[in-house]
């Protein structure tokens, strides 16, 4: 997701290398940072739906075993 401003990031530094020391490459910094932030907000929605899955799977399977001692 973030892998065109990572590339630009990286050659700034590289046509700037004593500039990047004073601000010439903070722009695609923040940009950078901006984004990574948004990929961990999506990862983290993407986890923790898995676990709400997960959780009521669990739940089910709990109830299923419960029913199933009832009868015996």
């Amino acid at each position: 997701m973030c892998a065109e401003i990572i590339e630009q990031f990286q050659k700034c530094h590289i046509d700037h290398p004593y500039a990047k020391f004073f601000g010439e490459c903070t722009d695609l910094k923040i940009k950078l940072d901006k984004c990574f932030r948004q990929e961990k907000a999506v990862k983290r929605k993407a986890n923790f739906e898995e676990s709400k899955k997960l959780k009521e799977r669990l739940q089910a399977y709990r109830k299923e075993a419960a029913g199933s001692e009832n009868i015996m």
